[in-house]
């Protein structure tokens, strides 16, 4: 046995400011993906992942009974089927930021949910308010509080364009250009970064009224910037305000970006080569990069592995 494909999805504005109703940008990224399965002889990783399902199992039962209202499940099939050793065979890295727990999620509800909404019907934007709290209740039980993004992203397999926190839609993205120069990158850190530290960090923060000013006044303004500039194909506008961004990320977010990159980061808004922002929580994981000449970025960077999400 082995379900449809779900896939990882990239954040590309919006980390951290979202919470605060800054507008956001999500993408999905087929390169990574993941299916529950049923295997005969299943290795360490499958039996890891099936031990973490049943944990989930127990918390959705949870769920289902304190906000019925909310989702229920086929819980006896479900139950059933991990018992079979049923897990999820995933080649999306974990702790990267790029969704790996929200294509689980997706995964989950879309063969177990009971009247579920379908990505064939009409989404409109109560049914896309009411999925995104769904998924950010399921994906509740990996990190401990989530937007419910991820999921959406992954079970829609469509761009997301979040205005505020009430506010969410689909959207179309510029065409991709293959022979263009400018490119969107992810730069692999090496590190695994977790999100529940980063976002109680973050968390922290907020209790500074001078953090929260700074965010306000010049993070969640830059987000918007960026996104606006993005969707509507202004590349000139992008680039001068994802070099704001992230000059502003490197001054305020310091702890969200592993330490052997805040010079690889400050280098990059020096010599305009390419600009980095984080990719999800931070902490590791994917770094994500824009540059608008990708020759000139992998050279600044030929010590790295950069992995090209996007050419316009």
């Amino acid at each position: 046995m082995k379900g449809p494909l779900f896939y990882s999805k990239i954040l590309l504005f919006g980390e951290y400011g979202i919470i605060k109703d800054s507008k956001g940008l999500s993408i999905p990224y087929n390169f990574y993906n993941g299916a529950l399965k049923v295997d005969e002889n299943p290795n360490a990783e499958a039996l890891k992942s099936n031990e973490s399902l049943m944990r989930f199992v127990n918390y959705l039962e949870h769920l289902q009974a304190s906000q019925p209202e909310l989702v229920t499940f086929n819980l006896s099939d479900l139950k059933l089927d991990v018992a079979r050793g049923m897990y999820f065979d995933s080649s999306i890295p974990q702790g990267y930021g790029v969704g790996s727990s929200g294509a689980l999620v997706a995964a989950i509800y879309d063969k177990y949910a009971q009247n579920k909404i379908t990505v064939l019907e009409n989404l409109t934007r109560e049914k896309l308010l009411q999925l995104k709290t769904i998924f950010s209740q399921m994906e509740s039980f990996f990190h401990g509080k989530s937007s419910g993004l991820d999921p959406l992203n992954s079970y829609l397999s469509i761009p997301i364009l979040i205005n505020s926190k009430d506010s969410i839609e689909t959207t179309g993205i510029p065409t991709q250009s293959f022979d263009g120069k400018g490119a969107v990158f992810l730069l692999d850190s090496g590190i695994v970064g977790e999100t529940a530290p980063m976002v109680n960090i973050f968390m922290e923060n907020l209790k500074d009224v001078g953090f929260r000013k700074m965010l306000k006044s010049q993070f969640i303004k830059y987000t918007d910037s960026c996104v606006e500039a993005f969707l509507g194909g202004d590349m000139k506008s992008l680039f001068a305000n994802t070099k704001k961004l992230s000059k502003v990320v490197l001054n305020n977010f310091k702890p969200m970006i592993p330490e052997q990159f805040h010079s690889v980061w400050k280098n990059g808004i020096d010599t305009n080569d390419y600009y980095l922002k984080l990719c999800g929580s931070g902490g590791g994981g994917y770094i994500l990069g824009f540059t608008q000449d990708l020759e000139k970025a992998r050279k600044s960077l030929k010590d790295y592995k950069l992995e090209v999400v996007y050419q316009f």
